[in-house]
């Protein structure tokens, strides 16, 4: 009977955890099914290397928005990970337990806030400020990736804590034998041995900006053309397809489905790259 029951355990976790797979799988192929046509219809330059989005003229290309989904990811990155990585070490080496214990949970919290929250501050707070200071419309590359920025951070914060604090007691007794400082010891020894899980932290931080839509919708402009500078406004691809998704039939929704696929494989590319990335560090 206790055999039974736990092959029937296993085989129900079996089975959830290939449902979760499945449904991933279903997912992917219905977009490549809906997109995919349209891409080879029109031809894969004129889609991905035009910036003419004008779908009642018949033209559908989103190198624009590309490049604005590329800013703002970066911005957002450029934002977030140095705070991020800054907070996570001093919360875990710096900071009494006790101070940690309270300070952690309160960051996390940032990360149950609802994205167009964040869009209303960006829209109320942030974009003039960026108006009047800088000049620009203010809902532009910038806004988006301050907004992004924190929205990322407690990914990457807490995930890097957890590393930082995984990373054996040795390991640091070890350095401060050999005469180290504490700054040494964190830069030499503890965040070499914690970097895979920092940058599992930073491929989660990645995707969250590559992905979000309401806030950048927000604060981003919604200009569908090249920026020139991070105080332009832009058109991110997740912006776009969920602008325009609502009302847009025929070609104009298979555009936005290839659009879909296009960020698709923008998002694994970066995952690839990122884990390439963790493979060769864990390797040296």
């Amino acid at each position: 009977m206790k055999i039974f029951s736990e092959m029937a355990i296993r085989r129900v976790l079996t089975g959830i955890a290939f449902s979760a797979i499945a449904m991933l799988i279903l997912i992917i192929l219905f977009i490549l099914k809906e997109g995919l046509p349209f891409i080879f219809q029109i031809g894969p330059g004129n889609f991905l290397l035009s910036s003419d989005w004008s779908p009642l003229n018949g033209k559908f290309g989103i190198f624009a928005m590309i490049v604005g989904s590329l800013w703002v990811t970066a911005g957002a990155l450029f934002i977030g990970l140095p705070l991020g990585l800054a907070g996570a070490i001093f919360l875990a080496e710096f900071l009494p337990r006790w101070a940690m214990r309270i300070i952690k949970p309160t960051i996390e919290l940032l990360a149950g806030i609802p994205s167009v929250v964040y869009g209303f501050i960006g829209v109320m707070v942030l974009a003039p400020i960026i108006r009047d200071s800088l000049g620009g419309p203010g809902l532009s590359i910038m806004a988006a990736s301050i907004i992004l920025g924190v929205m990322i951070l407690p990914t990457i914060l807490s995930i890097s804590i957890d590393s930082i604090k995984a990373v054996p007691n040795s390991y640091r007794e070890g350095s401060f034998a050999l005469g180290a400082t504490h700054w040494q010891t964190i830069h030499m020894a503890v965040l070499p041995a914690a970097k895979s899980g920092i940058i599992a932290g930073i491929i989660l931080g990645l995707g969250r900006a590559i992905g979000e839509t309401m806030a950048v919708i927000m604060v981003v402009g919604n200009a569908a053309k090249i920026p020139a500078s991070v105080l332009d406004s832009a058109r991110p691809l997740t912006a776009n397809i969920a602008l325009e998704m609502g009302y847009a039939t025929g070609m104009h929704r298979q555009a936005l489905f290839a659009t879909g696929v296009v960020l698709l494989i923008i998002i694994m590319m970066l995952n690839f790259a990122a884990n390439t990335a963790i493979k060769n560090m864990v390797k040296k």
